[in-house]
């Protein structure tokens, strides 16, 4: 085998789905790693998922927004986090829907990143259950996954 060969993948632009929760903590630090070593854009991305919200809240428009705002608040934090540790460049995207459908159909098309980390469970958020939200990303996404446990 030639050197090159034995070269690991180099990525330029990595999506990380985050919340709060242990596992998406853990794929929110795997990928800043791996953005600062392969000195890669970061991108990190939370979905404000329907399913959490009851019918009562939805039409509550304070409510909608106030949550919004919330994520907002959280993803210019773990931005800030990512730029003290040397990521030089970072984006952040809030999504609405379900989290594995609307990053797959909607947030990787936009973002076009050439990596997908995303957390193995949750119990709100991005991943809430690897058998469903992980296992739908990591099977239909049109990019490569990690998934981080």
């Amino acid at each position: 085998m030639a050197a090159a060969e034995l070269n690991p993948k180099q990525f330029s632009k990595i999506l990380v789905g985050v919340d709060d929760s242990p596992d998406a903590q853990m794929a929110f630090r795997f990928a800043m790693n791996r953005a600062k070593q392969d000195n890669a854009e970061l991108d990190l991305v939370s979905v404000l998922e329907e399913d959490e919200i009851n019918i009562y809240q939805a039409l509550n428009k304070d409510y909608v927004s106030s949550k919004r705002e919330d994520m907002e608040k959280h993803l210019k934090e773990y931005a800030k986090v990512a730029q003290e540790f040397g990521i030089k460049k970072v984006k952040t995207y809030i999504a609405e829907g379900d989290a594995g459908e609307t990053i797959v159909k909607s947030v990787i098309p936009e973002v076009e990143p050439d990596l997908l980390v995303i957390g193995s469970s949750s119990r709100t958020g991005v991943a809430r259950y690897f058998g469903s939200q992980a296992s739908y990303m990591a099977k239909y996404s049109p990019v490569s996954v990690m998934v981080i446990r």
